[in-house]
Parts: structure tokens; sequence; C-alpha cells
């Protein structure tokens, strides 16, 4: 009886049922496609402090010298696969990867992940989040 129920009802409503399972799929693949994980402030914070994490600004340099996370290695996001040499030494240790505004750090945090790098996270809203935060940062 249920059952004839579920089909009836997405016979009639096979529209709603159609976006249903595309966002369903969307939220799948999102969930199982290995993307890194997002950290708050706070969060990442957390994991410089127990856990040595390296801080990799992907900012262009210009930009990364106005103000960054005291510690941070800058990397622009554009030279990331040529420079995977000098991140080899941290291969095992947590990364959080840091750009402006958030956006930018998943496609670099990707490649990091895709070269063998086990612990990448990206910092959730980047720079602008951190200081609105209230965190410090260094300045050139």
């Amino acid at each position: 009886m249920m059952m004839n129920q579920i089909i009836e009802f997405a016979t009639n409503h096979w529209e709603m049922v159609a976006v249903f399972l595309a966002v369903l799929a969307t939220l799948i693949f999102s969930e199982t496609k290995g993307g890194p994980q997002g950290l708050t402030p706070s969060a990442a914070t957390n994991l410089m402090n127990t856990e040595d994490a390296v801080i990799l600004d992907i900012r262009p340099e210009k930009e990364f010298k106005t103000g960054f996370i005291t510690g941070a290695m800058n990397i622009p996001a554009t030279k990331i696969k040529s420079s995977l040499t000098k991140l080899e030494k941290h291969k095992n240790d947590p990364i959080i990867v840091v750009c402006k505004s958030g956006i930018h750090s998943g496609p670099s945090s990707k490649e990091l992940k895709k070269a063998g790098f086990s612990k990448v996270f990206k910092l959730q809203g980047g720079i602008a989040e951190w200081q609105s935060s209230n965190l410090p940062l260094v300045k050139k």
C-alpha cells in the first residue's frame, strides 16, 4: 500500500522528484570527492598550536606582505605545482591553505592532496575571516 502511494506521488510530481534526486546526487558526490576539509579560524589556531600545522598562504607576494598569519609560508597559487619540492618535508604534517577569502584555497588544496600530502585543510573565509575573528596578522 505504501509503495503504491510513493509511486503515485513520484508520477504526479516527477519534477520535484527529479530535483530531489539531483540535489541528493550532488550532496553524495561532494562528500565523496575527497575535497579538503575547511577549518574555522579558531579550529585552525587549535591545529597550529597542537599539531604545529604549516600555514601555506597562496596569495600573491604583494598581497601577502600586507598582512599574514605568523609563520606562514608564501607560495602563490600559480606556483603551487612548481613549488611542491619546497613543501616535501611537510608531506605528513597538517597544512592549512590560506587565500584572501577562502574561495581560491580549494583548488590549491586539491593539488596538494593529489601530490600525496596527507593532511590538507583550507581556512574557511581566508584572511578576511581571520581578521574578522580579531586574530593577529604580521605585516612586512
